[in-house]
């Protein structure tokens, strides 16, 4: 268990990582990508275990991918503001 919650957590921190390099333009501080990756990692890590049980641990570590994924995901900002304002109704 312990070795597994350390496994999520280094891939919550390598898709922090790679979500830094890619969008850095659209992400807040690397403070804050680096934590919400490894603690949605740790999250998925706990409910794909508590869901599946002892001894499925590659499916633990991929429950842990996708919910980072997922937190990182949220971080994401629009790419440009729009310039013009809508036409009122």
């Amino acid at each position: 268990m312990i070795l597994e919650a350390l496994g999520s957590a280094v891939l919550g921190l390598l898709l922090a990582w790679a979500a830094t390099h890619r969008f850095a333009h659209r992400l807040p501080t690397r403070s804050l990508v680096f934590s919400t990756g490894v603690a949605g990692a740790l999250f998925g890590d706990f409910v794909t275990h508590s869901a599946l049980g002892p001894g499925t641990g590659l499916a633990s570590l991929l429950g842990a991918v996708v919910v980072s994924a997922a937190s990182l995901s949220l971080l994401l900002r629009p790419a440009r503001r729009l310039r013009g304002r809508s036409a009122p109704a």
